[in-house]
């Protein structure tokens, strides 16, 4: 096996991740980063978010909601953020303790009360609350797994984001 082959489990370059950590313990400033997304309304309800290089990704609402429903509304992008953020979460720490993982599938759901977002009374607009179930199938012991799952969890940036209240500012410019 090439040193190459030994870097990756679960197809995370585990040099690369490794890498950053060494760099961020030596040089603490380097953690401190800053995320953009950019947003362009197409019409009607329809807008798309462009991420450093990466093509446009769509947003629409369901037609219910007068929409096309031509792409995952806003609430359901934010539902499939955090999941994709403990994919990343399980997929790394599990490759850093050693752990392949065969199947790894991730279930969120969260319940939303429309009368704020449609004007009909005031409220909280947001989700109530936020369910998350995780089907991990890995090659570890069952205290390994829930080792693992507690490290995700704890140091998941969507997960943490949407578990505390976040300082907002809107601007209109």
């Amino acid at each position: 096996m090439t040193a190459a082959a030994t870097a990756r489990l679960n197809d995370v370059n585990l040099d690369a991740v490794v890498g950053l950590a060494t760099r961020i313990q030596e040089e603490p400033d380097a953690g401190a980063t800053t995320w953009r997304a950019d947003v362009k309304w197409k019409g009607a309800f329809r807008s798309e978010a462009t991420v450093r290089e990466f093509g446009p990704v769509p947003s629409d609402e369901p037609e219910a909601l007068g929409g096309d429903d031509r792409a995952a509304n806003p609430v359901e992008q934010l539902l499939g953020a955090l999941g994709n953020c403990l994919a990343v979460g399980y997929a790394a720490n599990a490759a850093a303790a050693g752990i392949a993982i065969n199947d790894l599938d991730i279930a969120v759901e969260g319940d939303l009360d429309l009368h704020t977002f449609l004007g009909l009374r005031d409220g909280n607009a947001g989700y109530e609350d936020i369910r998350v179930q995780v089907y991990l199938d890995a090659d570890a012991s069952q205290e390994q797994l829930d080792q693992l799952h507690a490290k995700v969890t704890r140091t998941s940036p969507v997960g943490h984001t949407l578990s505390r209240s976040v300082p907002l500012q809107i601007h209109l410019a």
